[in-house]
């Protein structure tokens, strides 16, 4: 099936390296991030898990579960996290499917054959904790994810969600954010207090509520 934003992120039951895991119970009311990578014992994917690993304080305190997921066995796993522990610096504690009957893999389109019939290609979903699809990204094996743009675009969803704003170009957390054309520059003025700057009658800035 080809999953598509908004959609509802199917349920599923898989063995992990933390033991046998339902999507569903393991995120409870988290936001959360499914990632798929190609292969155990891979060098970028080594980088990748890494550095979801160093950035756990980071995804906690975006209320955010993450799972990474791949077609290798258990076994592989969980020789594989030592060397990422390892080489990476760091202790990987969040589960990693072990999908070797691609029943994760094809429920969620990880598998792209003219990329590779086998592989999982690096699909990266963000979930939030409504259970729809709210990011989809994929890169090629050849090129590692950038965890700065996914924490970024976790900073956004979560600000839209709270204070029905949308962010512009390039946006990082603290600037200013953008009000939606829909919101009449009456109400704009009355929910925006800290200020309406604007600069056409569609495009409109204010403080980012929350700071």
């Amino acid at each position: 099936m080809s999953i598509k934003l908004g959609d509802t992120a199917p349920d599923f039951d898989a063995e992990s390296s933390l033991g046998k895991i339902n999507f569903y119970e393991y995120l409870g009311d988290s936001w959360g991030i499914l990632f798929s990578h190609p292969a155990d014992y891979t060098p970028v994917c080594t980088t990748e898990l890494g550095k979801t690993s160093q950035l756990k304080p980071e995804f906690d305190k975006r209320n955010t579960k993450v799972l990474a997921l791949s077609v290798d066995g258990l076994d592989n796993h969980k020789g594989w996290i030592s060397d990422i522990n390892e080489t990476q610096n760091t202790e990987v504690e969040f589960p990693i499917i072990a999908d070797q009957d691609k029943k994760v893999s094809e429920l969620y389109d990880f598998i792209h054959p003219n990329a590779s019939a086998t592989l999982t290609v690096r699909s990266l979903l963000i979930i939030d904790p409504n259970k729809k699809v709210r990011l989809i990204i994929t890169y090629p094996a050849s090129t590692g994810r950038n965890f700065s743009e996914i924490l970024r675009v976790l900073d956004s969803l979560q600000l839209v969600d709270g204070y029905g704003v949308a962010t512009p170009v390039d946006w990082q957390d603290g600037e200013d954010v953008i009000i939606p054309p829909a919101v009449s520059q009456e109400d704009a003025e009355k929910k925006f207090t800290k200020g309406v700057k604007v600069i056409k009658p569609y495009l409109r800035y204010t403080p980012q509520p929350n700071k």
